[in-house]
């Protein structure tokens, strides 16, 4: 039997990781939702369900991604008991991971064309009129979109193909280190903007007036759900990332190295993007048109802005990719583990895959935009990041958890002997109860709120159906976690 493929370095490995955790949301959405909830102090009630919250679901991944050895495709079949049906719940993430990419890979052509726009001059004296026209046309024509993501998509499995020590680790690792330098000199940058302090003061500062306006629990329950999704947890993204790893450093202490990155990158990316906001009065809070329709024409207006925009963008494409390269091996490692295919067999059957599945999300903004899945003005897109985000995502992170933690599963004593092999931090025994009992719940509410809120507006009959939906969806799972094999 083939031996299994490591990473060369531990920096690989936790670059790598990294790299898939942090993501195009947590650059527009963090900064904002920061300084909305209250600055420094939501901050600190952020960090602490990170590690509450975040740190125990990817310590559960990386352990069951190390001792079985593969990937999600085949890593519950490994750890399971004889009899139960855990094996099951396979196929949530590896759909999980499917639909991220049909959508995914398009934003990140959209980084790599806005990277192009703005480096060759395409954006320079536009106004802001000028550059919804341009985002606009962008959006009508299948062909630029459609390029694009292909662009996206054949030089991410070309980096896989070449394997994971020689291309994932050993170019992502160059991608994450510029990603790196680049935010330090853009916030570095947005320091010295005219005005540049009222954004920092309004990202940082504790205010407590805006926790008092938004609610106690409307910021506990952003405060929650950004810890929650930041860290991409759930799908078996991070699983497989454990599984080329070795026993030699304990998985709380390097699960807390990528959570520390994480962190950096979206507390920099408001250290960027908030001083220059408020140095030309633009609103921080235009969610992804922040990004391709407010930064543009921010950037058009500040000296030296086309270089500065294009170092942006740059490093906007760098964070998308790594993403996509991330998620891309994990798909691969799917089919290898799965059908034993060779790795070149398996991109190149991923590759014609993903680039098929992702035509719906591209046309859904121009020739199919008549299609609204979620209601009037969503897209195709909507519906498959809703369904990653608000059902993948929380459902899957639940059944790690359970599956670590439940005799019927792998058990609580295999999963802490394997995350506490090695050296380093090692993880408490006394969390036990908590990821038994009190976790699983926290993210179930996580779940069902999350449901609530995005169909609260759009009428009683939405709501209730898709209420209805989420509950049947948690009964399903919950039938397969809790199964025990009958006498005979």
């Amino acid at each position: 039997m083939k031996e299994r493929e490591k990473f060369g370095s531990r920096l690989g490995f936790i670059l790598v990781s990294a790299g898939c955790a942090i993501g195009l949301g947590n650059v527009w959405k963090f900064p904002y939702i920061c300084g909305e909830y209250g600055g420094a102090a939501f901050i600190i009630i952020y960090l602490i369900f990170l590690l509450f919250l975040g740190l125990p679901i990817l310590v559960c991944e990386f352990s069951v991604g190390r001792a079985s050895r593969k990937g999600i495709g085949k890593a519950y079949d490994v750890l399971e008991p004889k009899g139960t049906k855990w094996h099951s719940l396979k196929w949530f993430d590896i759909v999980g991971n499917y639909l991220l990419m049909m959508f995914y890979t398009m934003v990140g052509g959209w980084m790599l064309n806005y990277a192009i726009k703005m480096g060759s001059g395409q954006l320079a004296g536009k106004d802001s009129h000028q550059i919804v026209s341009v985002y606009r046309q962008m959006l009508k024509n299948p062909v630029e979109l459609g390029a694009w993501a292909l662009i996206a998509i054949v030089v991410s499995f070309g980096i896989c193909a070449i394997g994971l020590q020689n291309g994932v680790e050993k170019i992502t690792k160059v991608m994450m280190l510029c990603l790196i330098g680049l935010m330090c000199i853009l916030a570095i940058h947005s320091f010295v903007l005219p005005n540049a302090m009222e954004g920092i003061r309004f990202y940082v500062v504790p205010n407590f007036d805006n926790i008092r306006k938004a609610g106690i629990g409307n910021t506990v329950f952003a405060a929650m759900s950004q810890a929650f999704f930041t860290l991409s947890v759930g799908m078996g993204s991070m699983e497989i990332f454990g599984s080329y790893i070795d026993k030699k450093r304990s998985l709380t202490g390097e699960s807390m190295q990528v959570i520390f990155l994480d962190t950096f990158v979206a507390l920099m990316a408001g250290f960027i993007i908030l001083p220059a906001c408020f140095s030309f009065g633009v609103a921080p809070d235009s969610g992804p048109s922040l990004l391709f329709i407010t930064l543009p024409g921010l950037f058009g207006n500040m000296s030296g802005g086309r270089i500065w925009g294009t170092l942006f963008f740059v490093f906007m494409s760098f964070a998308a990719l790594s993403t996509i390269i991330a998620v891309f091996e994990n798909i691969i490692a799917i089919f290898m583990d799965m059908n034993g295919w060779s790795r070149e067999k398996a991109v190149a059957v991923s590759m014609g895959s993903i680039i098929v599945l992702s035509v719906p999300a591209v046309l859904g903004y121009n020739l199919w935009s008549a299609i609204q899945p979620l209601g009037q003005g969503s897209t195709i897109m909507d519906l498959e990041d809703f369904l990653v985000s608000y059902n993948v995502l929380p459902l899957g992170s639940m059944i790690f958890v359970l599956f670590c933690v439940k005799k019927n599963g792998w058990g609580f004593a295999n999963f802490i002997k394997e995350a506490n092999t090695g050296e380093g931090r090692k993880f408490p025994a006394w969390l036990q109860k908590y990821m038994t009992y009190v976790l699983p719940l926290v993210i179930v509410f996580i779940y069902l709120k999350g449901y609530y809120d995005k169909f609260k507006d759009q009428g009683i009959g939405m709501l209730i159906g898709w209420m209805c939906f989420a509950v049947l969806l948690l009964a399903f799972i919950f039938r397969i976690v809790f199964y025990r094999k009958r006498e005979q």
